[in-house]
């Protein structure tokens, strides 16, 4: 797989972290596995669809173009043809001025872009599929997305104070420390936190400590994964296990055992 990242306009990088495109055909039929992130993106295919499988058992074709949520557990997929992705990866609370639908709604779905922003939804997906310059296409996005800001008031202070405290630290604090660093209250917090960002701090900061877990894994510079768990601000070896498993389906071993998964791409190459 061909993974390539682009900056973003100065214009929007207070909401989006980075554009990105994956191409290849290499992973056809191969169930991957996305790790939760903190982050939404905007996806859209300009190769062959991906399937869905569900907690559940069963399965679904996801949208040609889509905005997928926050992950709160591992997301599976798997590719049916050639793929050919471009996506538009948020901040934690980066979507929330480009919306009016509760972030809840998201939550580790694929909602397609005219159930997000209607009829300019379609058009945007119309125009971006016809288009195969991925520095034009991106421009496109950014123009569409500008022109959803114009009514929208920034994201409050306290809510990217609070997030950066929490990618500063590696997920390390608990509310009480944020809310005692911050002085705010608790419940306030968290409150703002559910509606700008669709997690709780204490949920997103989890997600954030297992994310640069799961890079200090990919170094191989660690004596054994209890040293590791205590670097990281787990309490033992089982704390760490678990919240592994919880996010990723899988133990440590099995994760990184005969191949590393597609989501190993966006952590070896930011």
């Amino acid at each position: 797989m061909d993974y390539q990242t682009f900056p973003v306009s100065e214009s929007l990088d207070d909401f989006i972290e980075c554009f990105w495109t994956l191409k290849g055909s290499d992973s056809i039929g191969k169930e991957q596995v996305i790790v939760p992130d903190g982050k939404m993106e905007m996806i859209f295919h300009f190769g062959d669809h991906y399937k869905q499988h569900l907690p559940d058992g069963r399965s679904l074709i996801q949208p040609k173009c889509f905005v997928i949520g926050q992950l709160t557990e591992p997301l599976k997929i798997e590719p049916t043809g050639k793929t050919d992705i471009l996506s538009a990866r948020f901040h934690p609370h980066g979507f929330t001025p480009f919306t009016t639908l509760p972030l809840k709604e998201f939550e580790n779905s694929a909602i397609s872009l005219d159930k997000v922003f209607g009829k300019s939804g379609m058009e945007l997906e119309k125009q971006i599929l016809k288009i195969s310059n991925t520095e034009t296409c991106i421009g496109i996005i950014e123009s569409f997305l500008l022109d959803k800001l114009k009514s929208r008031c920034n994201t409050e202070d306290l809510i990217n104070s609070t997030i950066e405290l929490i990618l500063e630290v590696k997920g390390k604090y608990s509310v009480e420390e944020l809310s005692k660093i911050t002085q705010v209250n608790r419940r306030q917090i968290e409150r703002k936190f559910r509606n700008e960002v669709g997690l709780s701090p204490k949920y997103l900061s989890r997600i954030i400590r297992l994310q640069s877990t799961l890079k200090e894994l990919l170094t191989n510079n660690h004596d054994s994964l209890t040293s590791l768990a205590y670097d990281e601000g787990y309490y033992d070896q089982a704390h760490f296990i678990k919240d592994f498993k919880a996010f990723t389906g899988q133990t440590p071993k099995q994760f990184y055992g005969d191949s590393l998964l597609i989501s190993s791409l966006f952590y070896s190459k930011e």
